[in-house]
């Protein structure tokens, strides 16, 4: 995941209903999906994007028994990112939500889905992250 561009696109799947059912989280630049078997798609899966918005992110680490600390940073960004899309979609202008980051590229509905899709710009608040190389060879 580190990349000195972090800028990424999602698009979010809702119900003909438009009920949450699924997201796609890839960095733009390389294209490579950051969701790694987080659990989050499942979890908010069949909620209303209302409260995928609200929801505590300390909350669903407990419920997802999400316990090393890389594991914690991949769901807390697809969680940001996610709540980010969401709440621009819906025109909720939250304090704690920063949706100037996130702009909508197209909507497709038809009768039985909600396609969006967005670009994301990293949060204001992100931890250092290092280009690709050097993080490979702190892996070496």
């Amino acid at each position: 995941m580190p990349c000195s561009d972090s800028s990424s696109s999602m698009v979010i799947y809702l119900d003909g209903k438009g009920f949450f059912k699924s997201f796609e989280y890839a960095k733009i630049t390389c294209g490579r999906e950051i969701e790694a078997g987080t659990g989050l798609n499942d979890y908010f899966a069949g909620k209303d994007p209302e409260l995928i918005v609200t929801s505590n992110f300390n909350e669903i680490v407990k419920q997802l028994n999400v316990t090393a600390e890389d594991e914690q940073f991949v769901l807390y960004s697809e969680w940001d990112a996610l709540r980010s899309a969401i709440a621009l979609y819906l025109g909720l202008n939250l304090k704690e939500i920063d949706t100037d980051r996130c702009v909508i590229s197209s909507i497709e509905q038809s009768d039985d889905q909600i396609e969006i899709v967005e670009i994301i710009m990293p949060p204001k608040e992100m931890p250092k992250i290092l280009p690709c190389n050097l993080a490979q060879q702190n892996l070496n």
